[in-house]
């Protein structure tokens, strides 16, 4: 990892330092191959599978956050046990300051050169879950779709695949990246609506429409 120094008072000339690391992009026009478009819809995986292994490239993340000539590939993973899904609160000090405070319903990062074991999402979903949360339980994974969502400067950089995790058991628990987490319905998610980062919204109301929880 190299360090980044960033500027935080011009006049008293302070500067804090964080770490930067190198992570998997692929350029915006390769894997939006078909036109821009902002929500969820469906895709064949194998295939995008076959885009990313064919244009992706490790860049740093400090210059990609600001690049929207690529998108940085997030697996975004939506727990499931029952009726409820995993509400999630990032915590005011999130390494994506951006969306700090907001609430996810999406568990999700990005993928560095050495988290790659395989071109399979289905892995990188896998890995990331574990990364992110304790669960001892089993998990049946099913794809929903690709999510886009050009509406902010956040979005502008990412792509996220979406899978839906189905639990077998509800001992669930965040780890330290975010703040708190808790089991609900979709109705009791709806009080959270406003608070959430987009992603998230697109994905209630993805799930709402489609009948999948």
């Amino acid at each position: 990892m190299k360090e980044v120094r960033s500027k935080l008072n011009s006049d008293k000339k302070v500067f804090i330092k964080k770490k930067d690391e190198k992570i998997l992009v692929v350029p915006r026009n390769e894997i939006l191959f078909d036109g821009d478009f902002n929500g969820i819809k469906p895709v064949n995986l194998d295939f995008y599978e076959k885009i990313i292994d064919k244009n992706k490239q490790f860049l740093w993340r400090s210059q990609m956050e600001i690049d929207p000539n690529f998108k940085q590939v997030i697996p975004y993973l939506v727990f499931n046990f029952d009726d409820k899904i995993f509400l999630m609160r990032r915590k005011v000090t999130s390494n994506e300051t951006r969306l700090k405070s907001k609430y996810s319903l999406g568990i999700g990062g990005h993928i560095r050169q050495n988290d790659i074991e395989s071109n399979n999402i289905f892995d990188w979903a896998n890995r990331e879950f574990n990364e992110e949360v304790f669960y001892s339980g089993k998990l049946k994974i099913e794809p929903i779709g690709l999510l886009n969502d050009d509406g902010n400067d956040v979005g502008k950089v990412h792509i996220g695949f979406v899978f839906l995790l189905k639990g077998d058991i509800d001992q669930i628990k965040i780890k330290s990246e975010l703040q708190e987490g808790n089991l609900l319905t979709l109705q009791e998610c709806k009080k959270f609506y406003d608070g959430m980062e987009s992603w998230s919204k697109f994905v209630f109301d993805y799930l709402e429409s489609n009948k999948l929880i």
